[in-house]
């Protein structure tokens, strides 16, 4: 059933949560019960956190509008630097269809990510945040909507030539700062399809990667592992590390039809102010060209 609750497992949470750890094993304890009050969190919860040690902690923190202006497009951003280290980070809207919207593994890059998600009705919006210890700290604020955004039909099927522009990157990266730390600014041409229209087939970003060209190789920076609610022709903030010796960063994904996503993206220049541009990509056949400079 295409409204069944996706059985997979938790990784990389976009959740704000403040409160204190609790152990899964009572609901009626005060110290699991959501402060967002969703119907849904009891069973996200044990299905997503599997028994993992849980904490509520406004060290984690979410925003998004508070409601939603197009459903099919929400501004969602999960921080949680105040932390520290970070393994794996997951966002989570409570009554989409498919709840979990991503998973992000920040390696060496910081433990923020924002980025736009499909929202089917009014529902609570979670990030959370894994640390080395094995806890979660989850977060979460409520979006009013209107409703549809899954299961609308991505405007970019209207265009005539849509798929000739499937995986199309462009990218703006600022200069490091002085903790080493560059904000990565991503959108790639995708219909990221949630599957939901009868005879459509899901069709989605599921992996991006990013990685450093250095004379040594070409070390990952960051992953995420992405699902139906990111929103069409997705856009990702990030803040990477790239090792000194980087010349240039490279982008790396697969969608769930095996198309290839592959683009490079300069260093600047220190001091320099980027403008948004396309990146240099190649096409899932391997075959280089340029979407201008």
């Amino acid at each position: 059933m295409k409204y069944a609750l996706r059985q997979m497992g938790l990784a990389g949470a976009i959740i704000v949560v403040a409160g204190t750890a609790f152990a899964a094993s009572s609901p009626s304890d005060p110290l699991t019960r959501d402060p967002l009050n969703s119907v849904m969190w009891e069973a996200l919860r044990d299905q997503y956190f599997a028994g993992a040690p849980v904490v509520f902690d406004d060290a984690v923190r979410v925003n998004a509008p508070a409601a939603a202006e197009d459903t099919r497009a929400v501004p969602v951003s999960v921080d949680a630097t105040a932390l520290g280290h970070v393994v794996e980070m997951v966002a989570i809207a409570d009554l989409n269809p498919f709840p979990l919207v991503l998973r992000y593994h920040p390696g060496t890059a910081a433990p923020y990510i924002a980025t736009r998600i499909k929202i089917q009705q009014a529902t609570a919006v979670r990030g959370a945040a894994r640390t080395a210890d094995g806890v979660w700290h989850v977060s979460g604020v409520m979006v009013d909507a209107a409703g549809g955004g899954c299961s609308a039909p991505p405007a970019s099927y209207a265009q005539k030539d849509w798929a000739d522009h499937v995986g199309e990157v462009q990218a703006r990266l600022w200069p490091a700062n002085t903790d080493g730390v560059a904000r990565l600014r991503l959108r790639i041409r995708h219909p990221n399809d949630t599957g939901l229209v009868d005879g459509i087939p899901a069709y989605f970003i599921e992996t991006l990667q990013v990685e450093a060209q250095t004379p040594g190789g070409a070390p990952e920076l960051a992953r995420i592992d992405s699902l139906e609610p990111v929103s069409e022709n997705p856009v990702y903030s990030l803040d990477v590390r790239p090792p000194p010796d980087a010349t240039a960063l490279v982008l790396r994904g697969r969608d769930n039809q095996g198309g290839e996503i592959r683009a490079t993206i300069p260093m600047p220049p220190p001091g320099a102010q980027p403008a948004m541009r396309p990146a240099m990509s190649l096409k899932p056949a391997d075959q280089p060209w340029s979407v201008g400079q």
